[in-house]
C-alpha cells in the first residue's frame, strides 16, 4: 500500500515567485512532490498553496520555508492521518447513518469517537456501530445556554477536532460556536442561500422550483452563513411532492456532507474571509 504523502499548507501576502521558492526547498531535500494546487484571492491579495509531497520532512523545513516567504506568512505541515470527531445530532437518521457506515468501512478518514443527541431517538442506531451515545436532552431546562454547557460537558468525555452536526436541529449560540473556529461543520437542508430557516422543502414545493440541493459549511455565528464547503443539487418537477422532494433532499444531503468531510478531513479546505478554497 502507498505510503499517504505530507501536505504543506502555506497562507501569505501574494508576491511573485513563491511557488518556485516553495518548491525549491521541498526539492533539496529530496522530497517527491505528487501534487500541487495554488491560488490567490484578488481582493486581498493573498495567496494560497497546497501542496503534497512525499519524503521524510527534515525537522525545520516549516521554519525554512517561511524564511523564504513574504512576511506574515503562516505555513502548516500536516502529517496524514484520521481526525478525531465527535457528532450531533437530534431525530433525522439519513446523515448519521452514512456517517456510521463509511466510518464502519474505513471510509471516512476520521475516528468517530461518540454521538450526542438533544433526543435519545437515534441511540439504538448508533449502538450498533459500537460507538458511545449521550443524551443532553433540551426539555426542560431553563436556558438555551444552561442546555449548551451540558452539551460542552458531553463533548469533553471525547477526543475530537472537529464538531459535526449531522442535522443538529438547534440554533447555537455565538458563544459556544464561538469555541470551535471553522471546527464544526453543518449540512444544510437547501442549496444556500435559498430557503434559509425551518421546513425548506415546503418552501422548495410552494416555489414550485426545479432542483433542491444541500450545502456544507462551516459553522459561524451568522446562522448559515459560514463559509461554504461543498454543495449540490439535483432536478425535481412538478410531480413531486414536498414528501418526494424531503427524500431527495436527504440522499443528496449525505452525499454532500460526506464530499465536505472528506475535503476538511484531508486539509483540502483554506478558509479565506467568508469563503472557501477548496484544493480538491
Amino acid at each position: 500500500m502507498m505510503t499517504p504523502a505530507n501536505v504543506v499548507l502555506i497562507e501569505c501576502p501574494d508576491e511573485i515567485g513563491i511557488v518556485h521558492r516553495v518548491t525549491g526547498v521541498l526539492v533539496s531535500h529530496g522530497l517527491n512532490i505528487v501534487s500541487n494546487g495554488e491560488f490567490v484571492d484578488p481582493r486581498v491579495s493573498r495567496f494560497f498553496m497546497r501542496t503534497a509531497f512525499e519524503g521524510e520532512a527534515p525537522a525545520g523545513l516549516a521554519d525554512e520555508l517561511s524564511a523564504e516567504l513574504p512576511a506574515h506568512a503562516a505555513v502548516s505541515l500536516v502529517q496524514p492521518r484520521k481526525k478525531d470527531i465527535v457528532i450531533l445530532a437530534t431525530k433525522e437518521a439519513h446523515c448519521l447513518g452514512d456517517l456510521l457506515v463509511r466510518h464502519a468501512y474505513g471510509e471516512l478518514n476520521a475516528t468517530i469517537h461518540g454521538v450526542i443527541g438533544n433526543y435519545d431517538r437515534l441511540e439504538p442506531l448508533v449502538r450498533k456501530f459500537d460507538i458511545p451515545f449521550v443524551t443532553v436532552s433540551h426539555e426542560g431546562v431553563r436556558s438555551r445556554e444552561e442546555h449548551e454547557d451540558q452539551v460542552s460537558e458531553a463533548l469533553q468525555r471525547f477526543k475530537h477536532e472537529y464538531v459535526v452536526l449531522a442535522k443538529y436541529m438547534r440554533i447555537l449560540s455565538v458563544d459556544f460556536v464561538d469555541r470551535y473556529p471553522r471546527r464544526m461543520i453543518n449540512i444544510h437542508h437547501s442549496f444556500l442561500p435559498a430557503f434559509i430557516g425551518s421546513n425548506p422543502y415546503r418552501q422548495a414545493f410552494d416555489r414550485g422550483v426545479k432542483i433542491i440541493g444541500a450545502t456544507a459549511h462551516f459553522v459561524t455565528s451568522d446562522l448559515d452563513e459560514g463559509p461554504i464547503i461543498a454543495q449540490n443539487v439535483i432536478p425535481i418537477d412538478h410531480t413531486d411532492s414536498a414528501r418526494d422532494m424531503a427524500q431527495a433532499g436527504h440522499d443528496v444531503e449525505k452525499v454532500v456532507l460526506a464530499r465536505a468531510l472528506k475535503l476538511v478531513f484531508e486539509d483540502r479546505v483554506c478558509v479565506s474571509g467568508n469563503r472557501t478554497i477548496v484544493f480538491d
